[in-house]
């Protein structure tokens, strides 16, 4: 597509192959973006690309762990060597598992992998697509975060939410670096949102889905487009003063104190 909030525009989402990093994918292609979908399971990405071209967009799939540094070189050399630019590096890849607990009861190999994946992962795809970004003139950067990086839980994940809140730290840092050379770095802080991150444990035991859906004022749990909507806005040129902004997006779980 030649037209569209993103045309022109090459943009690398990592985690591409399910959840908000598909729903990103092909929407960011119908905005006319060209769309590098990175992801371990490069199979399913290769099905989410086939849904992006159906709908009249350009989109490859790369083979990606983020937490491996070789795999991120070689995933943005891809993306330059099909496209010859980067303007969006997208960092959605994440991972929350159900052995995350209390720092007391959670195992040290629990705590490494959520690290490695939801904040070494980020640095990996910024560390070898930011230059790509400044040989471009500027770009955009979109972290995704979470709204528990900004309260406390009662019922604590504590890996995920100290990885969450290092991204929090990391943008604001971005952010400051590279403004001045044309790329803005900005977070994104979803609630529980109902992608297969989410659904695969939590929504399937109704006490635990009930005591978070009371929190929410909307009365629901989010979507993909929910946050991706605000990702798109992050992408395009609309967004070209927002820089090192924590943006949540929540229904209103963080405002409510009962």
């Amino acid at each position: 597509m030649t037209t569209g909030r993103l045309a022109g525009k090459v943009c690398l989402i990592t985690g591409a192959a399910s959840g908000m990093g598909a729903e990103a994918t092909v929407r960011f292609a119908r905005e006319g973006a060209r769309v590098v979908a990175c992801d371990m399971n490069l199979e399913a990405a290769r099905r989410v690309v086939q849904t992006a071209q159906a709908a009249g967009g350009q989109s490859i799939a790369v083979a990606m762990n983020v937490a491996k540094e070789d795999e991120v070189k070689e995933g943005i050399k891809a993306a330059v060597k099909a496209y010859g630019k980067i303007d969006v590096l997208y960092n959605n890849a994440g991972v929350f598992p159900s052995d995350d607990h209390s720092v007391i009861d959670t195992e040290e190999k629990v705590w490494d992998t959520v690290l490695a994946v939801n904040v070494k992962g980020v640095y990996l795809v910024c560390k070898h697509g930011i230059p790509e970004l400044l040989a471009n003139g500027g770009g955009s950067i979109i972290n995704i975060a979470s709204f528990v990086a900004l309260v406390g839980c009662s019922v604590p994940q504590d890996a995920y939410t100290a990885s969450k809140g290092a991204v929090i730290a990391l943008t604001k840092s971005l952010a400051v670096q590279y403004g001045p050379r044309g790329i803005r770095s900005n977070a994104i802080c979803p609630g529980p949102i109902e992608t297969p991150l989410l659904t695969q444990w939590l929504l399937k035991e109704p006490a635990e889905k009930a005591k978070r859906l009371n929190r929410i004022p909307m009365g629901r749990f989010g979507k993909s487009e929910d946050i991706v909507n605000m990702a798109l806005y992050l992408a395009c040129d609309e967004s070209r003063w927002t820089n090192g902004a924590a943006l949540v997006v929540d229904g209103g779980i963080t405002s409510n104190y009962f």
